[in-house]
């Protein structure tokens, strides 16, 4: 059996920090706390847990944190968190099965982080990262906002999951990082580069978003899935400013980067779709639909591979009269989310369109 230290840093976080403790704490040997300048009662709740409470002063680096985080713990392994994550039940009894079993050649270990979910408990957004690694290999976090840890060696997937279980967020925080960085003439990384055009295009500022994210790809040292997703928020930003040509042009340029992905794909039928050419649209939401996963690590949008372009193949073949295979699609779509009053409305839709009553498990 290894040993875990949980190593966390945290500024602020009383109303979620104990509910994060609690679904580990019965699971790790050891929980490391890192407070970055909390005004709260976050120190007070966390004594509650642990004494293995440390000071940090916050200089705008969340590597740095994270690091001197790491440097605190004595356990065999280090898993980290945020306090805005938890564990359900069933991945608490997977952690448990994992320290039981984990082989002390693994130098780290990949899980799932659930970052989205609809109102019916289906992901639809997730990523992978990778949360627990050997505490003698040293490994560092890299960059001050969005910052990623570093591995190598032997490194396996595990099959739970880490959900993040937001109450709020501090919108203004990660630009405000970025533009003290631009002032103090701090070069960015390829991936600084990214991240900042985010962050503009979330503020809305999307001139300057275009700069970022074409000097980003301009660079041609970024990763393939930043890659993919810079074209999508490029073409993002065209078409708000009512760019047609240069929006479908970016979700193409999507594609020189490796297989397409099932969103691009959606994005492409979606572009046709509200052109009214359907049969173009059909084409791409099939495509959707057929791509392989790829990008273990990068963040996926599972609506993309399946709900989505299920329901938009419906209303497009409907549009073009051929209402049957729209019926097909939508019974599709309700297998995956049965309850969905879309999926309803539509069935109710088309049995007075084909003069029939729709029973679900014909489909």
């Amino acid at each position: 059996m290894i040993s875990i230290s949980l190593c966390m840093i945290v500024k602020n976080e009383e109303d979620v920090i104990g509910r994060c403790l609690d679904t580990v704490r019965d699971i790790v040997d050891e929980i490391v706390i890192v407070d970055t300048g909390s005004t709260d009662r976050t120190k007070e709740v966390v004594s509650e847990y642990t004494d293995r409470i440390f000071d940090f002063e916050w200089i705008n680096d969340f590597s740095a944190a994270r690091n001197f985080a790491f440097a605190q713990a004595t356990q065999e392994y280090l898993l980290w968190m945020d306090a805005d994550d938890i564990l359900k039940p069933e991945d608490q009894e997977k952690l448990r099965i994992l320290k039981r079993s984990l082989d002390k050649k693994i130098d780290a270990a990949s899980m799932l982080y659930i970052l989205a979910t609809d109102d019916a408990g289906n992901v639809t957004g997730s990523s992978r990262r990778y949360r627990l690694v050997k505490r003698e290999k040293g490994f560092r976090w890299i960059g001050f906002v969005h910052e990623y840890l570093e591995v190598h060696g032997n490194l396996i997937d595990t099959d739970m999951a880490i959900t993040h279980a937001s109450l709020r967020h501090d919108s203004n925080r990660n630009i405000t990082i970025f533009e003290e960085m631009i002032a103090k003439g701090r070069s960015f990384s390829p991936r600084d580069m990214y991240y900042y055009a985010n962050e503009l295009f979330d503020h809305g500022k999307r001139r300057k978003a275009i700069e970022q994210y074409t000097e980003f790809l301009d660079s041609k040292q970024g990763w393939v899935e930043d890659n993919i997703r810079a074209c999508h928020r490029l073409s993002d930003c065209y078409a708000h400013f009512e760019e047609k040509a240069k929006s479908l042009e970016w979700l193409f340029q999507a594609l020189r980067y490796d297989a397409p992905r099932s969103e691009t794909c959606c994005r492409v039928g979606n572009f046709f779709f509200e052109q009214n050419n359907y049969l173009a649209a059909i084409y791409w939401y099939d495509q959707a639909i057929q791509c392989k996963d790829h990008g273990m690590l990068a963040i996926r949008t599972d609506v993309y591979s399946a709900w989505i372009p299920l329901l938009q193949l419906c209303v497009s073949y409907d549009k073009i009269g051929e209402h049957e295979k729209g019926c097909y699609y939508n019974e599709q779509a309700a297998k995956l989310r049965p309850k969905d009053p879309i999926v309803i409305g539509n069935r109710e839709y088309f049995s007075k369109v084909l003069k029939r009553e729709i029973v679900p498990a014909t489909y």
